[in-house]
């Protein structure tokens, strides 16, 4: 098996001084239609060795899986006279709509804290652009909030231990992609980490859209905003009208 790779990546590697990945994901788009509950991207690929030869220590294996980024207002509640209420408030201007990262071993023990900041390995690490925010503490406090919300929704995962690299060059890893997961592009990167240093990279682009009558509203409700809006409160006063009518005939 081994032998095979090495034939395999000879042309790749002619030249070459570091390792080369080659990734790829078992969907390239996602469809969501209205039984969606959600889905698992597989993330697998080979490494290249420059002559195919396998080092003595094996390398780790980060796989991200990016959202389209978005800007982000987070609100702070405060309870007043026992009434929850809006208070304090932050923007931030590229907050990613969906981040999953899995990794072969903790972040921690495979990067330092300025790899690990570059690249945005890992939650703690993303760069989210705040703005309007005051002091450094609060700007922490905001960005705590909103990573902690999105972790509850499943748009946020960290999962170390969740690559599986098999005799040192071949790797996979499995990502839940939650059923509220937003719409749009996005891209799956790997990083090849030695020695903690990212000594390659790659990615490939995975598209998640809505499908059949889904898609259908969404669309209508991007490109005819007026009309679907009209349509959207005709329908509910007719179905308000026919729900009246049944009882009052029971």
């Amino acid at each position: 098996m081994k032998l095979w790779l090495a034939f395999l990546a000879a042309p790749f590697l002619i030249g070459a001084a570091e390792p080369v990945l080659v990734p790829d994901v078992s969907q390239r788009k996602v469809e969501i239609i209205y039984s969606f509950t959600g889905a698992e991207l597989l993330a697998f690929g080979a490494i290249l060795y420059p002559g195919g030869r396998i080092p003595e220590k094996p390398a780790d294996i980060a796989v991200i899986l990016r959202g389209p980024t978005q800007s982000v207002l987070v609100r702070e509640k405060q309870k007043i006279v026992g009434i929850w209420v809006n208070a304090d408030s932050a923007r931030f201007r590229s907050a990613p709509a969906f981040y999953a990262v899995a990794s072969s071993r903790p972040l921690k023990e495979m990067v330092d804290e300025r790899t690990a900041s570059i690249f945005e390995l890992g939650l703690s690490n993303l760069q989210l652009s705040p703005s309007q925010i005051g002091s450094p503490g609060e700007q922490q406090r905001f960005e705590t909030g909103l990573i902690d919300l999105r972790k509850r929704t499943g748009l946020f995962v960290e999962e170390a231990h969740n690559v599986e690299i098999t005799d040192g060059v071949l790797y996979r890893a499995r990502i839940p992609i939650p059923a509220r997961v937003p719409v749009g592009r996005y891209t799956a990167e790997t990083y090849l980490i030695q020695n903690g240093r990212v000594i390659a990279g790659a990615s490939r682009d995975v598209e998640i859209r809505k499908s059949g009558f889904e898609r259908y509203v969404a669309t209508a409700a991007e490109d005819s905003p007026f009309a679907y809006g009209f349509v959207a409160v005709a329908l509910s006063v007719l179905l308000g009208w026919a729900a009246g009518a049944i009882f009052r005939k029971g």
